[in-house]
């Protein structure tokens, strides 16, 4: 079984049988206070505070900061290469997409994707389970709704959690949830507060599931 929990902007905390992964842990630059954090492993899309607040996180711990293939703790991670824009990082830099292999499943985190993925990497991600998706980009720093859903198209993953979109806590200068999910073609369903999942949970068609953002503001 594995449990999905959001902190807002990219920060993602995925426990499970083998291990905790954490994915870019949120900084305040973001407008999101995490809380203080234990993880085996921690995984950075990019070098920029908002992504790489490490400082939350308790040691000891093993990151992984790039491309390549890793086994830490009975966990597969694969990075792949890819780039903050649309001009091959020439204006952001780099990015790294993020595919974890736990509980029979494959968890892909995008990271701050700035473009539309080539064959080679659609391939590459071809046994996604579950997506996290950057949902409030205007195509500038991120993936815009339209480029997102096509993404989505894409990769054909069984459930899709948007991340990095405004809400009251954070992120205010990205687009709303709305646009993303109008272009997806479904409706906003009711928050959780984490998603708890086994292989076996997985349907034939697409789920959306929105986490409410966990923060220290909460608590």
């Amino acid at each position: 079984m594995a449990e999905i929990r959001w902190f807002g902007h990219n920060g993602v905390r995925i426990r499970a049988r083998e291990a905790t992964v954490l994915m870019d842990p949120v900084g305040r630059a973001t407008g999101y206070v995490m809380p203080k954090q234990t993880a085996d492993v921690v995984t950075i899309s990019h070098d920029h505070p908002g992504h790489a607040n490490l400082n939350a996180v308790k040691p000891e711990y093993a990151t992984v900061t790039g491309p390549g293939e890793y086994e830490i703790h009975g966990v597969f991670i694969t990075g792949i290469r890819t780039y903050h824009d649309d001009a091959k990082g020439a204006e952001r830099g780099y990015n790294t997409i993020y595919l974890v292999e736990l509980e029979g499943m494959v968890v892909c985190h995008l990271g701050d994707l700035g473009h539309a993925l080539t064959e080679e990497q659609a391939e590459a991600m071809a046994n996604v389970d579950v997506l996290l998706v950057p949902a409030g980009g205007d195509g500038a720093n991120i993936l815009d709704p339209l480029k997102a859903t096509e993404l989505i198209a894409q990769v054909e993953p069984k459930i899709v959690i948007p991340i990095q979109y405004a809400t009251d806590a954070g992120d205010r200068g990205l687009g709303t949830l709305d646009a993303f999910t109008k272009q997806l073609g479904v409706e906003v369903p009711p928050p959780e507060e984490k998603l708890t999942l086994r292989h076996g949970d997985l349907g034939e068609t697409l789920r959306l599931v929105v986490l409410t953002p966990e923060s220290e503001g909460k608590r």
